[in-house]
């Protein structure tokens, strides 16, 4: 077995070859109830199994292991959780079944029989291609196969919309009906929203929306309640951060997966996290679009709280520089690119003392911040007060400060 401390997708996934990584912890109960079904996957000698161990004690794992058996081929020992955070798991257990360095399933939960089956079914049949619903006209299509061909640059990819003869949604709504396939939110009217929705956030796009100046409809909106109908009183929460992530709400510590559902459900009730923009898509369109963002509305407003009183000014203004370029980078499919990851390194450098606590009132749309406090606090209530500060601060002192910086401006030639 080898171990290491961080995933290189390149050197540990092989091309022609399948592997299950299964992100699991010793303190997870579900994982010891998947961990037979592991044990017996081994007994298939044309698949890797990959452990990627979540926020754990090396010797809490090993223990679990030595217990249970060990199906890992290599363990991956990332006490941070960032390996998994950059592989989209919001919890343990998951797991991803990869082909020629492509993810084609991912499993969110325990494993079962039936889940096992199908990897094998998977495995057996040598699937060599991804297959993926976007349109010729947006980001998506950009994203999946950039990070296809980045991870396989030998990957095939089955566009319908691209091949096929659809030229627009009710062709496709008309396939669907035609070959008996469901499809959610048909109710044989109208084609329905083009949607996308994980745990983060919701997005609408089309009908309606495709003319900017109308307001889109209150039905379409499926995590937030109007602000008529949320609630009528304010609520206070307190959030604790470790690291720059959320570990608490209320004292109450959870997992990353279940801390964003609980902050979706209280932002939800709040009506807070509705967006209404029009974006400028990679390929030259610009689209309107709705997007529901609740908990994680909750989540950036807190964290810059945090980060307002932890964070050096001058690391903080380039994080924010940053920033930017990182979400255009992942916006346009850059995820496995050498610049992204470069970044990667320097954004996880700057939330290494981003941990305290935040308190939030939450009401009618608001997120507003009432209070923050961290032990790494760069605050100094002897500086900034107005009162006397004891000479901590000699004011004079801003006379040359002013000077030397009005000097360029002084000079100038008009």
């Amino acid at each position: 077995m080898c171990i290491r401390d961080r995933i290189n997708s390149s050197e540990l996934f092989k091309l022609d070859k399948f592997y299950l990584l299964n992100i699991w912890s010793s303190w997870c109960v579900p994982c010891r109830t998947e961990h037979p079904l592991l044990m017996d996957l081994t007994k298939n000698k044309n698949i890797e199994i990959i452990g990627l161990n979540y926020k754990d004690k090396k010797s809490n794992a090993e223990n679990f292991l030595n217990e249970l058996g060990d199906p890992y081929q290599e363990i991956i020992f990332d006490k941070e959780g960032i390996n998994a955070i950059e592989w989209g798991a919001f919890g343990v257990p998951e797991s991803f079944l990869i082909n020629d360095g492509i993810v084609i399933k991912k499993y969110i939960g325990p494993l079962n029989k039936e889940l096992v089956e199908e990897i094998q079914i998977a495995r057996k049949e040598k699937a060599a291609y991804i297959c993926h619903g976007a349109t010729g006209k947006g980001n998506d299509q950009v994203r999946f196969e950039l990070a296809a061909y980045a991870l396989n640059p030998k990957i095939k990819v089955i566009a319908p919309w691209r091949e096929w003869d659809f030229i627009s949604r009710s062709d496709l709504m008309g396939y669907a009906k035609k070959h008996k396939i469901a499809v959610d939110f048909d109710k044989g009217k109208k084609s329905p929203y083009s949607m996308d929705a994980n745990i983060l956030h919701t997005s609408y796009e089309g009908g309606i929306l495709e003319d900017p100046w109308k307001r889109p409809e209150e039905a379409m909106w499926l995590r937030t309640k109007s602000l008529e109908k949320s609630k009528a009183k304010s609520q206070l929460i307190q959030i604790t951060f470790d690291k720059g992530d959320i570990v608490a709400i209320n004292n109450k510590k959870m997992s990353p997966s279940k801390i964003l559902n609980q902050l979706n459900i209280l932002a939800g009730n709040h009506g807070i996290g509705r967006d209404d923009i029009v974006e400028n898509r990679y390929v030259g369109i610009k689209s309107r679009g709705c997007y529901e963002t609740p908990g994680g509305t909750i989540y950036f407003k807190a964290h810059k709280a945090m980060e307002s009183i932890t964070l050096d000014r001058e690391m903080l203004h380039l994080k924010e520089d940053l920033t930017n370029r990182y979400s255009r980078l992942i916006y346009n499919g850059y995820w496995f690119s050498p610049e992204r990851e470069s970044l990667q390194g320097l954004i996880d450098q700057s939330q290494k003392r981003v941990s305290g606590e935040v308190k939030l009132r939450l009401y009618k749309g608001n997120v507003i911040v009432e209070g923050r406090k961290s032990e790494y606090s760069l605050y100094s209530e002897d500086l900034s007060t107005f009162e006397n500060d004891s000479g901590a601060y000699d004011q004079r002192d801003a006379e040359g400060f002013i000077k030397i910086n009005a000097l360029r401006l002084k000079t100038r030639k008009k």
